[in-house]
Order: C-alpha cells, then structure tokens, then sequence
C-alpha cells in the first residue's frame, strides 16, 4: 500500500500483555492503522516482549498514549467508534466499515468494562466463536477486524 495516510484507529483499553501489543503495533503498520493506548499499561512499551512481536516494523509504528478513554474520545468525536466484545451478539461482519473508523479492545483478562458497554450499547461488535472459548486472542481479534474492515474499504 503506498498512501500512508491513516486508514483506522485501532485502541487498546489498558493493555496488559506486551508481546499482543507488539504484534498489534505490526499489524497497524501493514494496514496504516494508529495504535492508541489507553492508559494504564501493565508494561513499558520499551519492553522487550513489545519489541520481539512488533520487529523492526515497530518504528514506523504511529502510536498515541492517552490518558483516559474519555480523553481519547474527545480527539474523535466525529469518527465511527466500535467497541470490540464478547458480551454482544452484533457481529462486526454485519457492519460497513468506512475510512476512519476506531475499533476499541478491552485488556485482556476482562475486556471492555460493562459500563462503558453499556453507555455505547449500539456500538459493541463481536466476532463469533464457538462456546468453547471464551474469547479469541487480542492480537488474533484485533488482525480479523482490521483486516475485514480493510477489505471492505478496498485495500
């Protein structure tokens, strides 16, 4: 892809596991995805679990740390913002994704807390999965919506 310009806003809700956001950051940079931190963070970004996951590729990473969730919701109050659960039947394949949009991952022992689910109710998207599981990978989740999204818009 050689228009460098942002094509979606991927979000980590306090992330807690530096080899998923190492691997997340590299997914952003082959989708010209910004990686948005919501902090706290369980790690250092200098971690070197980050590093391992994210390669060289983390450099040309464009990542923003933010303090509060709501501080980062200021910054785009125009953007379509899906927040990304297992506590919804809506399925992000159902959605049409557009260029801009903000996808938003909860940490991942306990994913998005239910009060913010519940204030952005319309908003919640989920992939489907067997009931074996309780959920799917951050990293693996994050790479399947961008990824659908991407496609959606064309590449």
């Amino acid at each position: 892809m050689k228009d460098h310009k942002v094509i979606f806003h991927v979000v980590l809700y306090q992330p807690e596991i530096p080899a998923n956001t190492g691997n997340i950051g590299r997914i952003c940079v082959g989708t010209n995805s910004m990686l948005h931190i919501i902090k706290p963070m369980r790690f250092m970004l200098t971690d070197k679990l980050v590093k391992r996951a994210g390669l060289d590729y983390w450099e040309k990473l464009r990542i923003k740390i933010h303090d509060s969730l709501d501080a980062f919701l200021e910054e785009f109050p125009q953007n379509n913002i899906y927040y990304c659960t297992t506590k919804t039947d809506r399925k992000y394949s159902n959605i049409e994704f557009t260029k801009g949009d903000v996808f938003i991952f909860g940490p991942e022992s306990r994913g998005i807390p239910e009060d913010i689910l519940n204030k952005y109710k319309q908003q919640n998207i989920t992939i489907p999965m067997s009931s074996e599981i309780r959920s799917i990978n951050l990293s693996n989740s994050v790479a399947i919506v961008i990824y659908e999204a991407w496609r959606q818009i064309g590449y």
